[in-house]
């Protein structure tokens, strides 16, 4: 995958002034299967770029269905993530492993790998403090 997001690649949604809105289905998900190059994977997700600034922020809606195999990420950046519906059976590079319900936040911090596991069956919500991820906008 290719980090190399630049800040005038994005149209961001932090814009003045005042409040805005993002309805249910305004973004379009992307199949991680296809992305990761693992078929089994059964996950979607959509990064939304806020800010561009040195304090870069991005949202994102991030969906994962029950399946044989799980996968690894590896975070070089700050996320909260916020379960919304189902669960997230994760676990990490540092022995910690964790199963996050609706109402669960998860916070995953730089230089951590994370495993989704396919016992997975969730939608999460989620603020990264980065730019979006090319192939995930």
């Amino acid at each position: 995958m290719s980090r190399a997001a630049t800040k005038d690649n994005y149209t961001y949604l932090s814009q003045k002034p005042g409040l805005q809105l993002i309805k249910v289905g305004s973004y379009d998900m992307k199949e991680l299967n296809t992305i990761l190059g693992i078929p089994e994977v059964k996950s979607q997700i959509i990064d939304i770029p806020i800010t561009a600034n040195e304090n870069a922020a991005t949202v994102g809606l991030y969906a994962m269905q029950e399946a044989d195999k799980g996968f690894d990420f590896k975070y070089d950046f700050l996320e909260m993530k916020t379960v919304v519906t189902g669960k997230f059976v994760l676990s990490d590079d540092q022995g910690n492993s964790f199963t996050a319900e609706a109402g669960d936040v998860v916070i995953i911090n730089p230089g951590t790998t994370v495993t989704f596991h396919g016992e997975s069956d969730g939608t999460a919500v989620y603020v990264a403090h980065r730019l979006p991820e090319p192939t995930f906008a």
